[in-house]
């Protein structure tokens, strides 16, 4: 499956729920696919830069695919990187930095976040796409 469709995919599944505050909980509130990061993982050099809450990100190249895992120390924040980052899992260097996600705004679920949590959602973005360009 390529990342477009992975996208489209993700947007499929949450669109069936009409209202945008309830995509925002439900999105929240499922659980992570990402296998989640050990304590000894959440370190200053994971953190990333330009989120108010605490977000830990960790990237690795395998096989020719970008896999993330992430944490984060509010539920809130938590369940939006990791959509972010389920979406750019297992996809190659190339794709992330082709494609820009849609998922939130397609979704209605960014006119619910204050601006504080889109920067911060750009942020992981940045530290994704960054990853992708070393990798």
């Amino acid at each position: 499956m390529t990342l477009q469709q992975k996208q489209a995919a993700f947007i499929d599944r949450y669109s069936v729920i009409p209202d945008p505050q309830e995509r925002l909980a439900a999105l929240i509130s499922r659980k992570s696919a990402l296998a989640p990061l050990d304590d000894s993982e959440r370190i200053d050099a994971a953190l990333v830069r330009g989120c108010v809450s605490r977000v830990w990100l960790t990237g690795t190249l395998e096989n020719g695919r970008c896999r993330y895992r992430v944490d984060a120390d509010s539920p809130m924040v938590k369940g939006l990187v990791a959509a972010l980052c389920e979406l750019y899992d297992g996809a190659t260097p190339e794709e992330i930095i082709s494609m820009e996600p849609e998922i939130f705004e397609t979704l209605g679920i960014a006119n619910n976040l204050t601006p504080t949590r889109l920067n911060g959602l750009a942020s992981v973005r940045r530290v994704i796409r960054d990853f992708a360009q070393t990798a």
